[in-house]
């Protein structure tokens, strides 16, 4: 473990759950703080100050919904829950969620999202930010993307929806996150708007439109850029 390792807090009222996290994220090399209740989580969170919150929303003392937006900005937030449903995904992602796994989880999977988040969470260069996913470039500042040194058009939507993945690489943004972002208020339900974009999109800049690796679609949520490990 290096001498200041990252520090995950593990939220969740199941102990044996805790211990699984606990072992898992000690071999990745990270500090693991547990909470089996909200009132702990708090604590922890002003005690420890964790870099990650791993949080199940099926607390004894309080919904983890309503933890979500008291820890979202001071930390990154891993929702790990039984709950599913489209509903409650689009719920804490709305919140500020970083990301949502469902249980049963596979922990190579919660690994990866915890190190996309971690960084997600490094602070941009002075100079603004370049993306870059494989082959693919967008540079922020200038509004410009390139695959394989090439400029690519992309229409004015087509830039918008893609800039607004890219601030958040790696992250599920909500349909309704994404209209409101690029075509404004009164939006939230044209989410064929979306179907659009990402077409567009993945036909200029993917290698297999029919089976894209940049652009993932969290069908019923939202829409993710991937960023490679």
């Amino acid at each position: 473990m290096s001498a200041n390792p990252v520090t995950v807090l593990v939220v969740d009222d199941e102990p044996a759950i805790r211990r699984l996290f606990h072992a898992g994220l000690s071999r990745a090399g990270y500090r693991v703080v547990e909470a089996g209740t909200a009132r702990e989580a708090m604590t922890a969170l002003d005690i420890d100050k964790p870099e990650v919150v791993l949080l199940d929303l099926g607390l004894p003392d309080r919904d983890g919904l309503e933890l979500i937006p008291l820890m979202a900005g001071r930390t990154a937030v891993l929702v790990v829950s039984a709950r599913d449903e489209t509903a409650q995904k689009i719920a804490a992602l709305d919140l500020g969620a970083d990301d949502y796994v469902s249980k049963p989880f596979d922990s190579e999977e919660v690994l990866a999202r915890i190190r996309t988040a971690l960084r997600r969470r490094l602070p941009e260069g002075p100079a603004g930010r370049q993306v870059r996913v494989g082959t693919v470039e967008i540079d922020l500042l200038a509004r410009a993307v390139r695959k394989a040194g090439a400029e690519v058009h992309l229409t004015p939507k087509e830039y918008g929806f893609l800039a607004e993945l890219a601030r958040n690489p790696g992250r599920v943004i909500t349909h309704a996150q994404l209209l409101r972002a690029v075509w404004g208020p009164g939006h939230d339900d044209d989410v064929e708007y979306l179907r659009v974009a990402a077409r567009g999109v993945r036909r200029k800049l993917e290698d297999n439109p029919s089976e894209p690796v940049l652009l993932r679609n969290e069908p019923g949520v939202g829409y993710r850029l991937t960023i490679a490990e």
